[in-house]
């Protein structure tokens, strides 16, 4: 395994695409394998998305389906078909047709808007340079009230995405509409906003690495989870986004994203610029200088690449096409070293190449040692940049729950501490309880001698007060019979006194 330098500068040209008038409500992809939908996480599944019953061979633009909310052609007029598609074209590839009202069918005034319409829009030819971020950032007025948005490719278009986005009303949609459409998408572009109301969105085929499965409708699985904040895809809490490689996300958590590229497969759909010879605009038979990056066509074409040689001086080319160097003063390709993966040394790299006494010509049997090297270069790349987000989200998930973690050590020392409070409350409450309680024994006690007390004299008053009630008793017998010793005495000094006077 070797690991190839190579230095390649390619000077970018803005193409302009003509937009088409399309027309389509939004519907669910058809289901991945399991082995894909394991491998890819956040791949949409959301209810508003059921999957087709099967591949449909073709799609029939005149007709409608019944997918989205009820069924299809509820315009009641006629209505464009344009052909999409969604996924990762390597990996899988989800074919449709859209169903969309034209532009004449359509105008501001709520009375002219089509009949039968749904709260159903796509945006329509979106630049590829405008991330979803850009876009969420466009529309956050109306934000609280997209349920899901879904990007998709429109055939014809490369450099260019369409966006459907259904809405939780239809008042909310007819405001959409007249607030965005024809509205530049930022003051420093010509690029407006181009939205038409979608009829009816059918799903014709699907297309992976392995074969899709007819799982039955009735079965239920787990609701999917964000990959960036891991709650759950719930349109009742949050709007969807679904990205162009059917990877689903909260729209809150997408529109912090800046990056092009979806956070999960990293899978962009903004198409790398095709290199053109600057002078002549040809593609063919290109050289680059590795000085300045000129790009000029070869002997073949126009040799333009040569004239920048003489005009420079700069001697070294680079073949796009072979990734060979050519050195216009040795008039031969340069001997280019490589780095051994295993030991480390610098290793020749052999080649076979038959080139013109011009030093415009080109190898014409393929390097595979170079093809070799360039693929492992590749795949060297994309698993580092893989372990590096692996190793982001990692330490990002460790942050989250040591989070957590302190935040749950917080709540449980500040529950220890109120119940330690709680409970010197309680023991000094029991403490005046009971001392309140040895108070009231000392005085019960006090209060049981003080009885026994005053009962022993209860009984001793009692033996004295007999005694005098019978001493009083005896007095007055004494008393009765002195009295009535008197009383006879009295009477016989009566009858003494009379018996003297009458003689």
């Amino acid at each position: 395994m070797f690991r190839v330098q190579l230095y390649k500068i390619q000077k970018k040209k803005k193409k302009k695409t003509k937009i088409l008038r399309p027309c389509f409500p939004l519907h669910k992809k058809p289901t991945m394998s399991s082995s894909t939908a394991s491998a890819a996480a956040g791949t949409s599944q959301e209810e508003s998305f059921p999957p087709p019953p099967g591949p449909v061979p073709a799609a029939d633009p005149a007709s409608t389906s019944s997918s989205l909310g009820g069924g299809g052609g509820g315009g009641g007029g006629m209505t464009q078909a344009f052909c999409f598609s969604s996924g990762n074209p390597r990996i899988e590839e989800t074919r449709g047709v859209m169903h969309l009202f034209p532009d004449d069918a359509v105008s501001s005034s709520s009375s002219d808007l089509p009949v039968g319409r749904k709260p159903l829009i796509c945006v329509f030819g979106v630049p590829d340079h405008m991330t979803y971020a850009d876009f969420c950032r466009f529309c956050a007025s109306f934000i609280h009230h997209i349920l899901e948005m879904r990007i998709v490719r429109t055939d014809g278009m490369e450099d260019r995405y369409s966006i459907l986005i259904r809405m939780d009303g239809q008042d909310s949609t007819d405001n959409f509409y007249r607030y965005f459409n024809g509205r530049r998408f930022n003051s420093l572009e010509v690029e407006v906003c181009h939205i038409l109301y979608t009829v009816d969105v059918q799903y014709t085929g699907y297309k992976g690495s392995v074969e899709q499965p007819q799982t039955s409708p009735v079965a239920t699985s787990e609701q999917p989870s964000c990959p960036v904040c891991l709650e759950r895809l719930d349109q009742d809490t949050s709007g969807i986004l679904t990205t162009i490689c059917n990877h689903s996300f909260h729209i809150s958590c997408i529109s912090k994203w800046s990056d092009s590229s979806c956070p999960v497969c990293r899978y962009c759909q903004q198409q790398p610029e095709k290199s053109i010879c600057f002078v002549c605009q040809t593609s063919e038979n290109l050289w680059m200088c590795v000085i300045c990056g000129f790009v000029g066509c070869g002997r073949y074409k126009g040799g333009h690449a040569r004239v920048h040689w003489k005009e420079t001086h700069h001697c070294y080319s680079l073949e796009l096409e072979t990734q060979r160097v050519w050195d216009y003063a040795g008039d031969n390709y340069v001997h280019r070293l490589i780095q051994s993966k295993t030991d480390g040394k610098l290793v020749a790299l052999n080649s076979h190449c038959v080139h013109s006494t011009d030093g415009c010509g080109s190898c014409n049997c393929a390097n595979s040692g170079l093809n070799e090297a360039l693929l492992t270069s590749k795949v060297e790349f994309i698993v580092k940049e893989y372990e590096d987000l692996l190793d982001t989200q990692l330490e990002n998930q460790k942050l989250y729950y040591e989070t957590l973690l302190q935040e749950f050590e917080e709540e449980t020392e500040r529950e220890i501490s109120e119940a330690v409070e709680m409970a010197l409350g309680t023991n000094s409450k029991v403490q005046k309880k009971q001392a309140k309680l040895d108070e009231c024994v000392r005085e019960k006690k006090f209060l049981d001698e003080l009885n026994e007390n005053l009962m022993a004299n209860q009984g001793i008053w009692k033996a004295k007060l007999l005694e005098a009630e019978e001493r009083e008793r005896s007095a007055l017998r004494a008393k009765d019979d002195k009295i009535q010793q008197l009383e006879e005495e009295l009477k016989d000094l009566m009858a003494c006194l009379e018996e003297g006077n009458s003689n």
